[in-house]
């Protein structure tokens, strides 16, 4: 495995600067084609703890539900601006391995440690997730959640098997990465056509881990959105603030130990020089 790349703090900050227009590039199409987003993760406890970037964060989120998800999806086919951004997903990027979408900057690189051998470009980006209906029923939901949880796993073992330190758990995704990407897709596609409810009282990422000890977000909180700053834009985010973000990080307002302060793990980084 390669190794990893130590981000300075001047770096740091252009990557931020760059997530910036990545992000004014997504409110832009929405706002044009009357799509509904939120600042999701850390990008909401940003805006509200830090009116921008968490100071150590070098990513950012933005979540959709499904159906804006996927307008948005058709939207970056005529909309986007491809002379500097390019988008990738799952149906749409050979290789691609994520049951959620990256806008990237062009002419950069971010190279994620031990994801070298990937057969895509890797950019500096911003992640978009499609949020898909939970089922209501409780044993349904118990099923769906673990048809969730082994996906996401197939899905990984392309990498897990190369830098799985554990050998058991390395010999599993040996054979689990063996299995077709096509049927990967076929499997995650029947997720998402799956219409338990268009009114669910929850929704999810399916291919993400859900907040500990609960199945996914209340919907509620995707339907209602107001404008928050984030550093020297404004973007959308849950009307109810406190309750999406009491539910994903309980006391948010508490900074975390400087041992969680953590950015991802690269072994590449190349800032574009306008």
């Amino acid at each position: 495995m390669a190794e990893q790349y130590f981000m300075t703090q001047e770096e740091l900050q252009c990557v931020k600067n760059i997530e910036i227009e990545l992000l004014q590039e997504v409110d832009r199409i929405c706002k044009k084609c009357g799509i509904h987003y939120n600042m999701v993760g850390g990008t909401m406890l940003g805006a509200i703890r830090h009116g921008e970037h968490i100071p150590w964060d070098d990513d950012a989120d933005l979540g959709f539900l499904r159906n804006e998800y996927e307008k948005f999806r058709r939207a970056c086919k005529t909309e986007l601006n491809t002379d500097k951004f390019y988008f990738q997903e799952i149906r749409d990027t050979k290789g691609y391995r994520w049951g959620y979408a990256k806008l990237r900057r062009k002419n950069t690189k971010f190279v994620r440690l031990g994801q070298e051998f990937m057969p895509y470009e890797q950019g500096i980006f911003i992640d978009l997730f499609p949020m898909d209906n939970v089922p209501n029923n409780k044993i349904v939901r118990k099923i769906h959640f673990f048809s969730c949880f082994l996906l996401r796993k197939f899905l990984w073992s392309e990498v897990g098997y190369r830098i799985e330190k554990n050998k058991k758990v390395k010999l599993l995704y040996g054979f689990m990465h063996l299995v077709p990407r096509r049927l990967l897709i076929w499997w995650y596609e029947l997720l998402v056509k799956m219409n338990f409810s268009h009114k669910t009282e929850m929704v999810r990422i399916l291919t993400f881990p859900a907040p500990k000890g609960t199945y996914g977000f209340y919907r509620k909180w995707f339907l209602k959105q107001a404008r928050y700053p984030f550093g020297n834009i404004t973007l959308s985010g849950a009307r109810d603030y406190d309750g999406y973000l009491k539910h994903k990080f309980g006391n948010y307002m508490e900074l975390p130990p400087m041992e969680q302060r953590k950015v991802h793990p690269i072994s590449e980084l190349k800032l574009v020089k306008d």
